[in-house]
């Protein structure tokens, strides 16, 4: 019988998918085979750019860049970063049991480990059945505290999500764990993980057999539900086709049925086990709020600090509602208007004579682009190098894989605009100029803009032409992939966690309707979330929750903070005050006159000062009528902190500047968003 990897239907990290059905060596291929991958090669290569401009802002994981470079250029590969991977593996380090077997790795600057658990936590001792062979193996990283754990000012580890909930808790780490752990004081260990499905952590949670189908099925994006009528049916179409290869790729590994929150949470707690550690120290970001409360209410005990920032709201997450959430959304896209005006023209390229007028402005700018998509003609886009595109100068062929027209439409500014609203101080700015050149019909500022969050790869790599040899190996053995997040990931644990879903197209029209008249910004963006679990029928092993049973009257062993903007575009302030309700002692402490996802988008010196205080000594900000207020640092088109390296901080120990530093650090990563993203 012919095994159904050879057929093309593996994934994960490591297995290259050949995009052919019969392989054999390359020196044997007939002239007319080798012609035919080469062809197949570059289709994908001149699709690559397509997919980045539908793509650009339909992640479900943030992503960031340790450097935003200027509006008119791409972002370069990191050399020096790639030869560091290649000197450390993950799958050179064999996963154990508890307790774990920290390995130092990437130049010794870190500790990295593997820890095998259960993958049912239901029967973690199954003996009698398949279940017992299934186990996951978890990638954790550690970045060690200044002293010693022998140390008497040694605090112990702060764990801490980013997100997502595909976020990739070890590129995080790598990325800003030396900025957060600033700010929780260096006396504590960072520690975070890969969750079931992401990065190194493995079975992997990968929807589709190769690179090449996601980009074929990406070229077929319909755009935002508002662009046209019969829009929303076919994204609903699209959707359950999505969801179905998802069930029939991954259903022998079982690792759909164990990747609900519960699950993570459970893992979080062996991890802690596992470190010898009685209690658990928490910084959760977005979907990390919903980890972090789920924790706290399944093993009240064990918490002994948990900050929960930009705060996902439970009921509607676990009901699979997802209404709440544009709660602010609008307001966030008024500071725009508002700090745009205020600013200036020197200071806002898209400046008009009052906040009303530049709204009106890009109304109409959004109202030709509806009806006039612009164009960037062949070989006027430039290449990762900058250099403009010449097809007729075989010199460059190697370095422009742009060698297509490229349309900019309605659907990708407002993905772009939509993507904006979460970090308004690093971003507004830009999409200011990105909208100015529209208007006068010059797209190419909006390629490079996003093109800065999406290098491309090169025409001849192995992700975008994958036609070499294979082996058959099935999908519990993938090898562990460092990456930033997984965005099959997102669905498998917000439809997991939410009750089954039932709409029909005509209902979730209603649905999408309704998210657009809360926000005109993002509701056409956003009404795709809760259409991810269209056609989802795999069900959790752990049942959902019941959150109003859950999260009511939980007393855990310290109290609880919750941590928020005052106008959050994902994550709003209602969220955060409706979730502490649940636990007894919480607090809720509002950043006021910030705009945009989790405390880290506007830097504050207060808010940082009342984390580490309470991670440090457990101090519970004073109780206020509507919550513990700190103020942001900086509104958007602000002065920027002239030390955002942190040089001056470094010099002279200054607390305030040495925080200040890191917040700046942190807020100006770009990020790659998406909904409910993390860091």
């Amino acid at each position: 019988m012919v095994s159904k990897y050879t057929m093309g239907r593996k994934q994960g990290a490591g297995h290259r998918v050949s995009a052919i059905s019969v392989r054999h060596p390359l020196n044997q291929r007939t002239h007319s085979e080798i012609t035919k991958i080469a062809r197949l090669c570059t289709v994908v290569a001149l699709a690559i750019l397509v997919v980045l401009s539908l793509s650009d802002l339909s992640a479900l994981s943030w992503t960031a860049r340790p450097k935003w470079p200027p509006i008119n250029t791409v972002y370069p590969l990191n050399k020096d970063q790639k030869k560091e991977d290649k000197e450390f593996n993950w799958a050179d380090i064999t996963p154990g049991p508890s307790p774990i077997q920290w390995h130092r790795c990437y130049d010794d600057e870190l500790d990295c480990a593997r820890l095998n658990l259960p993958m049912d936590w239901q029967q973690p001792e199954a003996t009698n059945s398949s279940t017992s062979e299934r186990r996951v193996n978890l990638a954790i990283v550690r970045l060690r505290a200044a002293v010693p754990s022998n140390s008497p000012d040694y605090r112990g580890p702060v764990v801490f999500n980013p997100g997502g909930p595909g976020g990739s808790g070890i590129w995080s780490l790598r990325d800003h764990g030396r900025n957060l752990q600033t700010i929780v004081g260096t006396n504590h260990d960072i520690v975070s993980w890969d969750i079931r499905g992401v990065g190194a952590s493995t079975p992997r949670i990968n929807c589709w057999a190769s690179t090449q189908d996601r980009v074929y099925w990406d070229l077929q994006d319909p755009g935002v539900v508002d662009a046209h009528e019969g829009t929303v049916f076919e994204a609903f179409a699209r959707a359950a086709a999505y969801s179905q290869v998802c069930e029939r790729n991954l259903e022998e590994s079982g690792i759909l049925e164990h990747s609900s929150t519960a699950y993570h949470a459970r893992d979080m707690l062996a991890i802690l086990e596992a470190m010898g550690e009685e209690k658990l120290k928490y910084w959760g970001f977005s979907y990390g709020t919903v980890l972090g409360g789920t924790f706290a209410a399944m093993y009240p005990d064990r918490v002994e600090r948990m900050v929960n920032d930009g705060n996902v709201d439970y009921e509607d997450w676990y009901n699979g509602t997802y209404i709440n959430f544009l709660h602010d959304t609008d307001k966030v896209m008024q500071a725009f208007y508002t700090f745009c005006h205020s600013a200036g023209p020197d200071r806002c390229a898209f400046y008009a004579s009052s906040p009303h007028a530049i709204k009106s402005r890009l109304d109409t700018l959004l109202t030709k682009l509806r009806t006039h998509p612009i164009l960037i003609p062949q070989g006027q886009l430039p290449s990762p190098s900058g250099i403009p595109s010449n097809p007729s100068s075989p010199s460059l062929a190697s370095t422009k894989p742009y060698h297509v027209p490229q349309l900019v439409t309605y659907s990708h500014i407002r993905r772009m605009l939509s993507t904006a609203l979460y970090q308004p101080i690093l971003r507004f700015p830009h999409i200011a100029r990105v909208l100015s050149s529209l208007e006068a019909g010059n797209a190419l500022p909006y390629h490079q803009y996003t093109l800065s969050d999406y290098p491309p790869p090169a025409p001849s790599s192995p992700t975008t032409c994958e036609a070499d040899d294979q082996d058959d190996k099935p999908p519990l053995t993938f090898i562990p992939k460092e990456e930033a997040g997984n965005p099959d990931v997102f669905p498998a644990v917000m439809c997991s966690d939410a009750l089954p879903f039932t709409s029909t197209p005509h209902d979730f029209a209603l649905y999408a309707q309704k998210l657009l008249n809360i926000s005109q910004a993002a509701g056409a963006v956003q009404a795709s979330v809760r259409l991810l679990c269209a056609g989802r029928t795999a069900r959790p092993r752990w049942e959902p929750f019941n959150s109003s049973l859950l999260f009511k009257d939980v007393q855990t062993a310290h109290p609880v903070l919750f941590v928020s903007n005052e106008f959050d575009n994902v994550t709003p302030l209602i969220s955060a005050r409706k979730n502490a309700r649940g636990f007894k002692g919480a607090r809720v402490v509002v950043q006021r006159g910030s705009w945009g996802h989790t405390s880290l988008a506007a830097p504050s010196v207060c808010m940082a000062k009342v984390i580490r205080r309470y991670l440090v000594s457990g101090e519970m900000p004073r109780e206020e009528k509507e919550g513990v207020e700190c103020w942001g640092d900086v509104v958007p088109f602000g002065e920027v902190y002239e030390d955002a390296e942190g040089q001056r901080s470094d010099k002279d120990g200054d607390e305030d500047e040495e925080l200040r530093g890191a917040l700046w650090r942190l807020s100006m990563r770009r990020r790659r968003r998406g909904q409910f993203g993390g860091l």
